[in-house]
């Protein structure tokens, strides 16, 4: 640890500290009765006498007392036990006093992961009642009815099951989930010999035999990964649920039961399944997870297994993590957990291929040899003996590679997986420093099939991590925020990913544009190892994509690729960000920014290159942050940049020549749609030469004829909204000589409807008329449906018609959970665009619905005019950069500018 703590200390930081106060405070009780004396809790109960107050109150005592216990670094795998046995003690106590005569005739079992004894402090309580007979059940119906009530009364989540010996056999014949609770039973209460024939009664072979259940078992936890997007590493995981969690370590136990007839971890130590360093590994990784499962527990005082962004920060204070310059202590505690589950994940992998080839395979099947190192049996990768990587290290490579090559084989033996991890050491200075293994490598990478799916075989094994020191160091780190969706080793393999599916022909139909330049450009493997190395060296403090640069053009030098090709990379790496701030954080309609980024890129080489890497990142990062708006904006940079490069770096485009060709082509247009030349320059010669330079002549078409239209010239405005095909979005049009009050009152209104505006142009004509033009997304990054255009449309045009006598609404949308975890203080920075003569305003502040209302009413105060604003989210974080002009159609001053920020701050902090 960077702080010098340890974190399993979670005494040692007074951080932690005041963090157990606060989760203490929860408790209904104080220091009483703490200790879990458990012949002072018989008494208790005796004097209780089924006194609902009283027991409960001894239970929550309970509580109280193993929360003392965890924050006094006591084992959980101990904790979970006491809580269990005193949960048996009350409802054992419970049962002889309401079972009446059934109490000694019943059996009370405890089934599940109470039956485990691994009860959480608010663990659903998981009983089975077991009956002679159901007309015996039927008579005792009103005893088992107060039985559960109680249980209830006093706080405990139960579920219960009311059975016979049969029918737990013929349900669990038909059920493979009550075979394995009922397989997991504990007897609590009752007689021995009922409960021991209920057991064989479930026990294969009559049910389930280990061949049957192991299947059953591999096809639930497939189901259960899917359930989670297949991957560990999400940013609320589920601790229980989530690949790599506790039901992973679980199903090797079940299944070791039902083979073995053993539900100890160390059993498959003396059986070969695990060596002894792999079962501390499991043991470590689980008493982990356990300490954060009771650690939720404690502090939502409810059973809770989501570990949310909420608790996250809180949890990683009480494990003793403190923040430090590089990195927060809520990442280095999540990084910490993504590594436990990555451990968990790859030993529940390797265990269940085990059970695989010993259960379902046949053990005599014939191996057919590759080479002198390896050989497939049962349709596995093996090594053909134990010392092929001692005696060949770079066999712990070649594997990879001969997985690409022979597409047939369906993995790697659970032994040789094993084999890998134990000889990871092998991968040294030296082993980088082979050429045979730089050999190796690019080989992988320039495979033309597998290559994602080995480089993420390669993580899991850990031999990435071990190749490229810098890759293993951000393995399981996570950013602490709302954009990044993934860990930063899964994103980055996602954008791997990404770039091959561009690559080969039969994902065209994802990207068809994008897919056409990638499988056209000189040399693809620039882009994979550009997508490898772009966030490589996140965590390290400074600027990753300067640092990252220098990793990605020292490794492609020592693997041999050209200074040219290595120059490449390195500076695809350093610039991976520049497209996308270029695209969402200025006006790429304005020729200046366009040339500016043309010269930036150089030639068309850099800008495909360039462009390929960016739609492969954002569409990596979180699922929710790709849309058709931004494949849009994306690919109009791109376009434009393509042009200015085809023009030639020294002869950028002549503004004239742009309003001139422009009017050109929509005119033409217009004609031909019958609208009369003379109506047309009419309407043109009101708007000035700014609205011809910031719109496209599709949209200089569709405004004119509205301009044109008779309701413009009768009510003296015009609203119009449509879902526009070129651009993928939602557009509202407003003409109006409201410009200060439109922008506020409309942004409101759009944010209390729910819609996302993503692009805003606002254009003062000289007439003293605005233009304002909205590009808008629903919550799913989609057009809005049409059928609610209309209701919008009203509202609008309530809002203009009444102009100034109509308040800007207050909008009452809430801000998401997660998002009120960050609180982002507001900085407002000004600078002059002198090209435009007109001031920038970049806005960095908290994401809200109201954000951008808020802000139209401090403009409206301060009388700036809006000109163009660029949106930009950013997680939890907005970015949002406003082109601003004062009443007179001049940049802001000095002091126009300290009074607008003031507030802004004011406004919005």
């Amino acid at each position: 640890m960077t702080n010098g703590s340890n974190p399993q200390d979670i005494s040692a930081n007074p951080l932690r500290q005041n963090e157990t106060e606060r989760v203490l405070a929860r408790q209904v009780l104080v220091a009483d009765s703490l200790d879990l004396d458990w012949e002072s809790i018989h008494q208790q109960l005796l004097v209780a006498n089924g006194n609902v107050a009283k027991v409960r109150q001894l239970l929550e005592a309970g509580n109280l007392a193993l929360i003392k216990r965890f924050v006094g670094n006591q084992p959980v795998s101990q904790l979970v036990r006491e809580r269990a046995h005193l949960v048996d003690t009350v409802i054992a106590d419970t049962w002889q006093r309401v079972g009446g005569n059934f109490a000694d005739r019943f059996i009370l079992a405890a089934v599940g992961g109470y039956g485990r004894n691994e009860l959480h402090l608010y663990s659903d309580v998981d009983l089975l009642l077991l009956v002679p007979s159901e007309r015996k059940a039927r008579a005792a119906s009103d005893e088992i009815a107060a039985f559960l009530a109680f249980l209830w009364d006093v706080g405990m989540e139960v579920g219960h099951s009311t059975r016979t010996v049969r029918e737990c056999s013929s349900e669990s014949q038909n059920d493979i989930s009550i075979a394995t609770t009922l397989m997991e039973s504990r007897l609590i209460a009752g007689p021995e010999k009922l409960f021991k024939s209920m057991q064989k009664a479930v026990a294969p072979p009559k049910v389930w035999n280990s061949r049957a259940f192991f299947a059953a078992k591999l096809k639930e936890q497939q189901a259960r990964h899917h359930r989670y997007n297949d991957t560990a590493y999400n940013l609320e995981p589920n601790i229980k649920g989530s690949p790599g969690g506790l039901r992973d370590i679980q199903v090797i136990v079940w299944v070791a039961q039902r083979h073995f007839g053993t539900s100890k971890l160390e059993d498959l130590v003396a059986k070969q399944f695990l060596t002894p360093a792999q079962l501390v590994l499991m043991r470590q990784g689980r008493e982990f997870l356990w300490r954060i499962r009771f650690a939720l527990h404690a502090i939502t005082g409810r059973r809770e297994d989501r570990l949310l962004f909420d608790y996250q920060a809180k949890i990683a204070s009480m494990f003793g993590y403190a923040d430090t310059q590089e990195n927060l202590a809520v990442e280095q505690f999540m990084q910490r957990y993504y590594r436990t589950v990555m451990d968990l994940s790859r030993l529940n992998e390797m265990l269940l291929q085990l059970f695989q080839e010993a259960i379902l395979m046949n053990p005599n099947a014939m191996a057919t040899a590759i080479n002198d190192d390896f050989e497939v049996r049962n349709g596995f990768l093996q090594v053909r003996h134990e010392n092929v990587f001692e005696q060949y290290p770079s066999a712990l490579l070649e594997l990879f590679l001969l997985l690409q090559q022979r597409p047939e084989i369906n993995g790697v033996s659970a032994y040789t997986i094993a084999l890998v991890r134990r000889h990871l050491n092998l991968i040294d200075d030296d082993f980088r420093r082979d050429p045979k293994n730089h050999q190796l490598f690019l080989a992988i990478i320039q495979a033309p099939e597998g290559v994602t799916h080995e480089l993420r075989r390669m993580n899991l094994y850990g031999v990435l991590g071990r190749y490229i020191p810098a890759f293993g160091n951000i393995v399981g780190r996570m950013q602490y925020d709302l954009f990044h969706a993934y860990t930063v080793d899964e994103h980055t393999l996602f954008v791997v990913s990404n770039l091959r599916r561009l690559a080969l022909s039969r994902f065209d139909h994802e990207l068809p544009d994008c897919s056409e330049i990638m499988q056209r450009i000189e040399n693809p493997v620039i882009s994979y190892l550009g997508g490898l190395f772009h966030d490589i060296a996140k965590g390290r403090g400074g600027d990753h994509s300067e640092l990252g640069a220098v990793d990605a053009e020292t490794f492609c030098l020592e693997h041999g690729l050209s200074h040219y090709e290595s120059r490449l990379v390195s500076w695809l790496v350093k610039s991976h960000l520049k497209l996308s701030i270029t695209a969402q954080k200025k006006d790429i309609s304005d020729s200046d920014v366009v040339s500016e980024f043309a010269n930036y890129v150089g030639d068309q080489a850099h800008l495909d290159y360039l462009y390929l890497h960016t739609v492969s990142d954002v569409r990596a990062t979180n699922p929710k942050l790709w849309n058709s708006w931004k494949a849009q904006l994306f690919q109009e940079l791109y376009e434009s940049t393509g042009r200015a490069l085809q023009r030639g770096l020294t002869n950028p485009i002549d503004k004239d020549e742009l309003l001139e060709e422009k009017q050109a082509v929509a005119l033409k247009k217009l004609i031909a749609k019958g609208i009369e030349q003379h109506k047309v320059l009419a309407v043109w010669a009101e708007l000035g030469e700014e609205y011809f330079l910031r719109f496209r002549p599709e949209e200089i078409i569709s405004h004119t004829i509205l301009l044109t239209s008779k309701q413009t010239l009768e009510k003296g405005y015009q609203i119009d909204i449509k879902n526009e095909k070129d651009v993928a979005g939602t557009s509202i049009f407003l003409y109006t000589d409201q410009q200060q009050f439109t922008f506020a009152i409309t942004t409101a209104i759009l944010a209390e409807l729910g819609y996302n505006i993503v692009d805003a142009r606002i254009i003062r004509l000289p007439n003293n008329y605005s233009i304002s033009v909205y590009m808008l997304l629903d919550h799913g990054g989609n057009t809005i449906e049409p059928f609610r255009h209309k209701p919008l449309l009203r509202r609008l045009n309530t809002a203009i018609a009444n102009n100034a006598n109509v308040e800007t609404p207050e909008v009452t949308r809430r801000v998401m959970r997660q998002a009120r975890m960050f609180s982002i203080p507001t900085h407002v920075d000004f600078t002059n665009d002198r090209a435009n003569n007109r001031t920038v305003m970049e806005i960095v502040t908290s994401d809200r619905p109201s954000l951008l209302s808020s802000i139209g009413k401090a403009l409206q105060t301060h009388r700036a005019l809006i000109q163009a604003a660029k949106i930009m989210t950013v997680g939890e974080r907005a970015e949002d950069t406003f082109y601003i002009v004062s009443e007179a159609g001049l940049p802001l001053d000095e002091a126009a500018c300290a009074a607008l920020r003031e507030g802004i701050i004011k406004a919005l902090d």
